[in-house]
């Protein structure tokens, strides 16, 4: 019978990688972010009859998936561009979940029934944080400012830390019937952010001692995968925040890749972590809309007309709530960047702050944090509210990842944001530079050289020169033809390498080489090919 069950759980797991895959492809015909498509298919799936419920587990949103998300998003950001927006973003991941529990904890007893402040509170947490992942692929494929993009990513970053402090507060209050002072809630913020951040540095500081004395791919990806779940573990084991310590490692490390990862292991391990992250934000955004059973089940006792009211109502004060914070919060967070920080950037346009207004998408988390809410208070009584507070989050995830998430790219082209794919000024520079490097480095190797290996010289540095004549200088304008010569040179590039990739498979279908011997050269022919077309 055990073995039965486990063979259940095996099917349902390949039908959902299976469902993934297959509406992922979809979203990419439809040039739809695949977070959107995933949670209607999800949706629309649990509708038919048959289908067995799949209940979301809160633990493992909070202690499998959330850790290692964290962990990439937070390895794959910028210390720099980070630090620089740190003002911005924490007037998103602070202020703005701050003002949007004071705000439900203030209209959710005029708006709901049964509900007071303190069920608001409840609320309000439950919904302030965001998920980044389809609002922050729309915005980079329709080529919305950098800095946008880097804000809202930050936000997501660090607003799951400041929800679930907020929802442990009013849990308390709810619960436990205890109402925390403000002394008392500055300092669980304040440990919870300095004992959090402290682990994640201490546990990355370990591991960055370690990576530097080991050189084995599988080994090291290992541990990379064991870090979020041990930052993580180890902060909330002295009840710190789990997300900052996850998000502080996961800085640390990202930053510090660049010198303990070799380049075979840096190969590997972007592989790994893009597939694996990719299954469990697959995985999580379908289990969203394979809720809807396990949601109408608490809801049984109220009108299909007054669910559709509530959910509507409570989605568009979410909605308001934060377009009415992000322009006075711009404001103040660019006036600090400017006059206490003394940053020249300029603050953004009202079009521009109107997008990250309306960028406010809720995801799993927040669906986690709902369905995670005790069924009973310390006296016994059932928890009030509870099950509309899971169908409000349910709604609230709905409206904004497919009303706000479709209309999005709509919405950036209209005010005039598109910026298409303009090219990247920074990176262009830097292969201006290392090019230029790599020539100096030549010229000098060359003139101890023996004349054997002049040929080999002179074709090297060929090929430099024709890579920094086709990266002009800021201000530079030229005819192109360099340029074209270049991608000419390119193209060639790449179709000798399939010429080679061909001859070679020819060779061990007819058995001159064999199929240990093809997969080494394949090997080197695919790295020799990423030189050229990274993508």
């Amino acid at each position: 019978m055990q073995g039965n069950g486990i063979q259940s759980i095996e099917i349902v797991l390949l039908l959902l990688l299976l469902f993934v895959a297959g509406f992922t492809l979809l979203a990419r015909k439809l040039q739809t972010p695949y977070p959107i498509v995933l949670v209607v298919a999800g949706l629309a799936l649990s509708l038919v009859p048959g289908i067995p419920k799949v209940a979301l587990n809160p633990d493992l949103v909070f202690l499998v998936v959330l850790p290692p998300l964290l962990f990439a998003g937070a390895w794959l950001t910028s210390w720099r561009d980070f630090v620089h927006n740190l003002v911005s973003i924490s007037f998103l991941a602070f202020g703005l979940v701050g003002f949007t529990v004071l705000g439900v904890a203030g209209t959710a007893h005029v708006a709901f029934p049964g509900f007071d402040w303190r069920l608001g509170v409840v609320l309000g947490a439950v919904v302030a944080t965001t998920d980044a992942i389809a609002a922050t692929s729309i915005a980079k494929r329709v080529g919305l400012p950098q800095r946008v993009v880097d804000v809202l990513e930050g936000e997501s970053l660090l607003n799951d830390a400041t929800g679930l402090l907020a929802l442990e507060f009013g849990l308390a209050i709810v619960v436990a019937g205890q109402t925390p002072t403000i002394g008392s809630g500055f300092l669980r913020l304040t440990y919870l952010i300095a004992a959090g951040i402290g682990v994640g540095l201490l546990i990355g500081a370990v591991i960055h001692w370690v990576e530097h004395h080991i050189d084995d791919g599988p080994i090291e990806i290992t541990i990379s995968i064991m870090v979020p779940y041990a930052a993580y573990l180890a902060a909330e084991f002295i009840h710190a925040s789990g997300v900052l310590a996850v998000v502080a490692c996961g800085l640390y490390l990202g930053r510090g890749s660049a010198h303990f990862f070799s380049p075979a292991v840096r190969l590997q391990a972007n592989a790994v972590w893009s597939v694996f992250t990719f299954i469990l934000n697959g995985f999580v955004f379908v289990l969203i809309g394979l809720q809807l059973p396990v949601v109408r089940e608490g809801i049984r006792n109220y009108s299909a007309v007054s669910l559709l009211l509530y959910g509507g109502l409570f989605s568009l004060l979410v909605i308001v709530l934060r377009l009415l914070w992000v322009f006075p919060g711009t404001a103040l967070a660019y006036w600090i960047r400017q006059h206490v920080l003394h940053q020249t950037e300029s603050r953004p346009p009202a079009r521009q702050i109107f997008v990250t207004g309306w960028t406010g998408m809720r995801g799993v988390i927040a669906l986690a944090a709902a369905l995670s809410l005790p069924e009973r208070l310390e006296d016994g009584s059932p928890f009030p509210q509870r099950n509309l507070i899971i169908f409000l989050t349910f709604s609230v995830i709905l409206v904004t990842l497919v009303l706000q998430g479709l209309t999005l790219p709509a919405l950036i082209r209209a005010l005039g944001l598109a910026g298409g794919s303009a090219a990247n000024c920074e990176e262009t520079e830097a292969r201006r530079i290392m090019a230029e490097a790599a020539l100096k480095e030549l010229n000098k190797t060359s003139e101890e050289a023996e004349p054997d290996f002049a040929g080999l010289y002179d074709d090297l540095k060929e090929h430099y020169r024709r890579r920094l004549s086709s990266l002009p200088r800021e201000g530079e304008d030229h005819d192109g033809s360099d340029v074209e010569a270049y991608a000419k040179f390119l193209a060639l590039s790449l179709e000798l390498l399939r010429v080679e990739r061909e001859t070679a498979v020819a060779l061990r279908n007819s058995g001159r080489i064999n199929d240990e011997t093809l997969r080494q050269l394949l090997q080197e022919l695919d790295l020799s090919e990423t030189r050229f077309h990274p993508a």
